[in-house]
Order: structure tokens, then C-alpha cells, then sequence
């Protein structure tokens, strides 16, 4: 399927005698937003890590944005990024010497202007200066709501994104998944928020012992 931003065939996953997925098939479309849940253990975190290619299938074939998810994990790499809750974070480093350094690596023209544009965006640009040590859980989340705006994923994979926000951080990465559909973006949000979760995506897939529970 051409116009796919991922096709999961008959995959499985296992870690040692436990399968995380079982014979999970799946397809999403370009541009489309995903609500993904189901209870811990359900084969949430292992499908994300499938579609991150931070792990690859024990069995089946999968396929993002084109590529294959073994043979071409550079491919997909630059086109896809992950929050989750490790914020992948420089800590000694500044919110935007973080941001700029992943902007030279992208190879952004103005990585400093562009740094300091998305650090405004989450409303980080008080602390912009301030080592990431120093920083909240929630202020850290910001500034890796502010990386991934930066680089412009094809696809975003959202882990339990409302974790440890307050009301206002909230409020601001719902405006960001809206930003991000908007810019034609594939977003893969996996959250227990169910009710949250469907205001702001077009379909849900419901995992259940690493098998597909509902698909809707």
C-alpha cells in the first residue's frame, strides 16, 4: 500500500519465553492519527519501539513509510521521533543548546533562530538558558515537545504524552498533536486517556496479551 505510513503483516515479537505481540496485522495511512491502547502489558510500548525500530520483529514483516523496518532502519530513523518518557535529553546542556545541537545535526540553516522559535512555542523561553538538570519533569517534556517540532517527523509516536503536565502543559501538547495533523504528520498517540485520546484522533487500535483486541 503505497499511501501507508505503516503496515504491520503477521508480526511477532518475543522476549525469551514471553510474546509481547502475536500475529499482529495492521495498516495506518499517511497523514491519519492513531489512538492506541490497552492495559499494561497489552504490547503498547513494544509496538511503539517496532515502529521507532528500537527493536525489530521475531517474526512477520514490517513496513514504514516505505521502507523495511530491518533493512532500513536509517531510512525511517530521520523520519520518525518518539516521546516517551525518557526525554533523551542533554543534561548538563541548556533547553536550547539541546535544541540547537539537534538542529546542526539535521542540518537546519539557522539552527539557533529555529531553536529559539519552537522554545517559544512551548513556552519555554524564560528558562531557555537553564540547564536541563535543573528542570521539572513536565519542563523537560516541553523541550522534547520542542525537539521533535523541530525536526518534523513523517510520523510522531506519542508515549502517555499528558504524563506529568500540568493543566497549562496539557494544553499546550494538545495544540502541538493538533499542529502536528495539521502539518500532515502521522501521529501514533498510545495514552489510558481514552476519552482524551479520541477527541484528537480519527481511529483507535486496542492491543490486548499483544493481540488486536478492537481495531475501529
Amino acid at each position: 500500500m503505497a499511501d501507508a505510513a505503516f503496515q504491520i503483516a503477521d508480526v511477532s515479537k518475543r522476549y525469551g519465553p514471553r510474546w509481547a505481540l502475536a500475529r499482529l496485522t495492521y495498516t495506518l495511512e499517511r497523514g491519519r492519527s492513531l489512538l492506541l491502547t490497552g492495559h499494561n502489558g497489552s504490547g503498547k510500548s513494544t509496538l511503539l519501539k517496532l515502529l521507532g525500530t528500537a527493536t525489530s520483529p521475531t517474526f512477520g514483516k514490517l513496513t514504514i513509510l516505505g521502507f523495511d523496518a530491518v533493512a532500513q532502519r536509517e531510512e525511517i530513523r530521520r523520519r520518525v521521533a518518539l516521546l516517551s518518557h525518557a526525554s533523551y535529553l542533554y543534561e548538563d546542556l541548556t533547553a536550547e543548546q539541546n535544541i540547537v545541537l539537534l538542529g546542526r545535526l539535521l542540518g537546519v540553516p539557522d539552527p539557533v533562530a529555529a531553536a529559539k522559535a519552537v522554545i517559544d512555542r512551548v513556552g519555554m523561553t524564560k528558562r531557555a538558558d537553564h540547564a536541563v538538570r535543573t528542570f521539572s519533569a513536565g519542563m523537560r517534556k516541553r523541550v522534547a515537545i520542542a525537539r521533535l517540532l523541530l525536526k518534523k517527523p513523517d510520523l510522531a509516536l506519542l508515549d502517555e504524552p499528558f504524563g506529568e503536565l500540568d493543566p497549562e502543559g496539557i494544553a499546550v501538547m494538545e495544540q502541538f498533536i493538533h499542529e502536528l495533523k495539521g502539518a500532515g504528520t502521522t501521529v501514533v498517540l498510545a495514552t489510558h486517556l481514552i476519552e482524551q485520546g479520541q477527541t484528537l484522533t480519527d481511529t483507535r487500535l486496542h492491543l490486548a496479551e499483544g493481540r488486536t483486541l478492537e481495531a475501529a
